[in-house]
């Protein structure tokens, strides 16, 4: 069983608990967050991170936000907890399970509106476990859907973590690799350390050493190489947002891989939940794209690794576009060689 990356600890006057990520391989800390500043700069400093996670996260966050919040009427309550949503929201632009979670929240306070403060604030939290919980299975499901991909010896490139740690449970990308260990398949997986902020060597590789897969770390920059010269299967990648075209925004580095699986005639698959897809955009063009401080290029674990004073530019996803995308893996199925038309038989209006 993986680690859980987030919990719920106590009543509604409770708190979060989440694995500080930024120390992760050399240590395995918890972290609480008790009011809506703590999780906004676990959210932002990426002590939780991945799409899934910060959804649950947005949710649970919304809770913490309101335990104290003395408003007796529901429209004092509301107004209050909007925000919080606002605020918490601010904290990364680009995932958008973020703002399904917040958005969810609001709607089980309007749902609700009759009752009395003390009961929402009850029923919030009910709402936020129940997001957890269901994350959970997503993931078990992508897993299922997806481990047919995957043969006896397949070997995989993955890049970024989509782990365990970046959903509540199994991951989404590696939710596949999970899920065709467990059916007994002997798979083999290069991991991209995914520069700037190496969460490929520093978290996919302890997942998956952890859980007994046969992993290979890589730089960034070799995995042109890797798919000439060794047997590459398929690379198998995680999302933050997904169009309603099929193009999908992931960790800065994804684009150029599909790039390079599509030179190399290498299948190339996205796996994540219904969640990750913004119907309300047509294209990957419409993503916004986060854009962080310049530290995470000019440094590494604090030692400078640049001149003084350099100009940087460090978005943190880019936008592959649905025609280098083999297919889509998601809990109500999947989805082959995307495109608005395929996404929407599929998931429906349930984004």
């Amino acid at each position: 069983m993986p680690v859980p990356t987030i919990e719920w600890i106590g009543g509604v006057d409770g708190k979060i608990k989440i694995i500080d990520q930024t120390l992760l391989p050399n240590e395995l800390k918890y972290v609480y967050c008790e009011d809506r500043e703590s999780i906004f700069h676990a959210i932002k400093t990426l002590m939780v991170r991945g799409a899934p996670a910060i959804g649950i996260a947005g949710a649970m966050g919304t809770v913490v936000s309101m335990k104290d919040c003395k408003a007796d009427d529901y429209e004092s309550f509301y107004r209050e907890l909007k925000e919080a949503t606002a605020y918490l929201g601010s904290s990364r632009p680009t995932a958008v399970n973020l703002f399904w979670g917040l958005k969810r929240m609001e709607a089980t306070a309007q749902e609700n509106s009759q009752k009395p403060v003390s009961e929402i604030k009850e029923i919030l939290l009910n709402e936020a476990i129940t997001i957890l919980e269901e994350d959970k299975k997503i993931c078990r499901k992508i897993g299922e859907n997806g481990e047919a991909f995957l043969k006896e010896g397949s070997c995989v490139i993955t890049h970024c973590n989509a782990g365990g740690l970046a959903t509540g449970d199994f991951g989404t990308a590696l939710a596949v690799m999970f899920a065709a260990a467990d059916k007994g398949k002997k798979i083999s997986v290069y991991a991209d350390e995914t520069r700037p902020l190496l969460q490929g060597s520093r978290l996919t590789a302890w997942e998956l050493k952890n859980a007994g897969i046969d992993i290979t770390l890589i730089c960034d920059n070799m995995a042109a190489h890797t798919m000439k010269r060794k047997k590459v299967d398929c690379v198998i990648v995680g999302a933050d947002r997904i169009a309603a075209n099929g193009d999908a925004a992931n960790k800065i580095g994804t684009y150029s891989l599909s790039i390079i699986a599509k030179e190399h005639n290498v299948p190339f698959y996205v796996a994540a939940p219904v969640s990750t897809f913004d119907m309300t955009i047509a294209s990957g063009e419409e993503i916004p794209i986060e854009e962080r401080g310049p530290d995470e290029v000019t440094t590494i674990s604090g030692n400078k690794i640049a001149p003084d004073d350099i100009k940087v530019f460090n978005p943190a996803f880019d936008v592959t576009p649905a025609s280098n995308i083999k297919a889509i893996i998601t809990e109500m199925g999947v989805i082959h060689n995307p495109d608005m038309e395929k996404v929407k038989s599929v998931i429906g209006n349930n984004s």
